[in-house]
Order: C-alpha cells, then structure tokens, then sequence
C-alpha cells in the first residue's frame, strides 16, 4: 500500500504518479515531437552559410532553449520513473544524445557540433511506430546476419568467376578482384549492369548467361530472403505489441470484475447483518427443552 509520505525520488508517491501520467501522456509526447521537428528545421536552415551569418543570434538562441527544453524533459522522466528510467535502452538513447549536446564545444571538440543533428534521431524513441521499426529490426539482427553472409558469399565467388572469365575481354571492369568485386556490387544493385553486359558481351557473347544467373540469385532470391527476414521480424515485434496490449486489458478487465464482486459481497454481508432473526428461528429457540424439563422421570411421594 502507497503512503503518501514515503518519498521517491525526493518526491511523494503521489506527486511522483501523478507527474509519471503527465510524462506519458499524449499532450506531453506531441509537444516533445514538435520541439525535435522545431530542431530539425532549424539545423538544416542553419545549413545555408547566408541565413547562419545573417541569423546567427537567432539560432544560437534558438539551440539553448532547446536543448534546455530537451535537459528539462529527461529530468522530468527521471523524476517521474525513478530506476524505471534506466532499465529502459530507449531512455539510455535520449539521455546519450542529450549529453553529448551538453559538452562544450570548444576547438578540440568542435566536432562535437556535428551531434547535435543527432537530436533529430529522438523522433526514433519518442515515435511508437518508429520504436517498434528500430527494435524489430534490431531483433531481425541474428536472421539478418545468415541472410547477409549469403549475400557476400554469392558476391565474392561471382566476382571471383567474373575475374577469371572477363579479365582479357573486359580489364576495365574485370581486370583484378577489387575492380570484380565493385562491378559485381553495381550489377547486384540492378544499375546500369546492362551497359557492363554490353561491353563485355561484345567480346564474350555468351556472358549473358553469367550476368542473368548472378542477378536471379542474388536480387531475386537473396534480397528477397532479406526482405522476408525483416518482414517476420517486424510481424513478430508488431505481435508482441499487441500481445502486451491484450494482457494488459485483461488484466485491467479481470481486476474491475473482481473489484465488482468484492463490492457486492460486501453489500451482501451488510444485507445480511441487517436483517432480524426469523420468527421460527425465536420459535425454536424457545421451544428447545432446558435439561430439567427434559426429564420425563415421575418421582413418587
């Protein structure tokens, strides 16, 4: 049971719930995605050399309040979840991002400003879509990683064969494994692979069935194995989602029908209690032989 006077994180568990709701609610969420939009605007206006010089007040100006709105928003979810906050990674991504932007930035780190474009990535985190994107791909990661060899394997042992078959017909394109390897890369991108067919055709006739096999496997079974990977992944992820949802409903179902039973049990007891004896039950009572009445023994004089 919460006590109003037990304290969390220097507050009462009172005011730390009631400040948890505000955090989480939509309002509060909408106003943090329009202050990263703000931020994204203003980075990339700050990206024409006339609008910086002539502005650059402004958007210095601009750069501290929000960075002080971001700072005061990972205080307020700190406050508000306590050792919640840290237990989630997401929380962790913001509040890396927020500090980076803090560190001064001075000759040494002036790269350290380059980050700040970073802050537009927030929209990751605070977005539940987005979330649910980023983490299903993150899940879609030891899948992924069989899919990928797959793929450079193919590229590697085609570029090999190509090197091998086209080095005299086409050394622009053939001439060594690394120049192989780029042009294997672009035909696997499905761009401008036909001029390459081309120019190696016109010494190689059939090299057309080289090129059409590579393609098949690669773009049309591989890539798509990728494609489906990512696609079960994020049908998992989505799954899931509802999964939490659904048990949260049910609990939150399950605890008002309890709650409604308990409410009318307790009515009943109450009923009950008021309720008078039953005249026959008093009849009864009365009625019951006391121990000296129950002798029926006849004592003679």
């Amino acid at each position: 049971m919460l006590c109003p006077i037990s304290w969390g994180v220097g507050l009462p568990v009172f005011h730390r719930e009631r400040l948890r709701v505000f955090v989480d609610s939509p309002v509060f969420q909408r106003a943090v995605i329009a202050v990263i939009a703000l931020n994204g605007i203003a980075l990339g206006l700050e990206t024409s050399p006339e609008l910086a010089e002539r502005h650059a007040t402004a958007f210095l100006v601009i750069d501290r309040v929000i960075l002080a709105v971001f700072v005061v928003e990972i205080l307020l979810r700190i406050v508000a979840h306590g050792k919640a906050f840290f237990r989630d990674p997401w929380s962790w991504f913001d509040l890396v991002i927020v500090g980076v932007a803090l560190v001064p930035a001075s000759e040494s780190l002036s790269i350290l400003r380059l980050f700040r474009f970073l802050r537009v990535l927030r929209l990751i985190s605070v977005v539940p879509g987005m979330r649910r994107v980023v983490s299903a791909l993150f899940a879609a990661i030891p899948g992924l990683a069989s899919a990928v060899v797959l793929l450079l394997l193919s590229l590697y042992m085609a570029s090999v064969i190509g090197e091998q078959l086209f080095r005299e017909a086409a050394p622009q394109y053939f001439g060594d494994l690394g120049r192989s390897l780029f042009t294997m890369f672009t035909v696997l991108t499905v761009e401008n692979w036909p001029q390459v067919a081309e120019d190696v055709m016109a010494k190689e006739p059939l090299a057309w069935i080289f090129f059409a096999t590579f393609i098949v496997i690669t773009a049309f079974f591989v890539l798509n194995l990728l494609i489906g990977v990512i696609v079960s992944a994020m049908e998992a992820e989505v799954n899931a989602q509802r999964w939490k949802e659904d048990q949260a409903l049910e609990l939150e179902q399950h605890t008002a029908v309890m709650n409604e039973i308990r409410a009318l049990s307790e009515k009943v007891d109450r009923l009950a209690a008021g309720l008078p004896v039953p005249v026959d039950a008093r009849r009864a009572g009365a009625d019951t032989p006391s121990g000296a009445d129950h002798c029926s023994c006849r004592h003679e004089p």
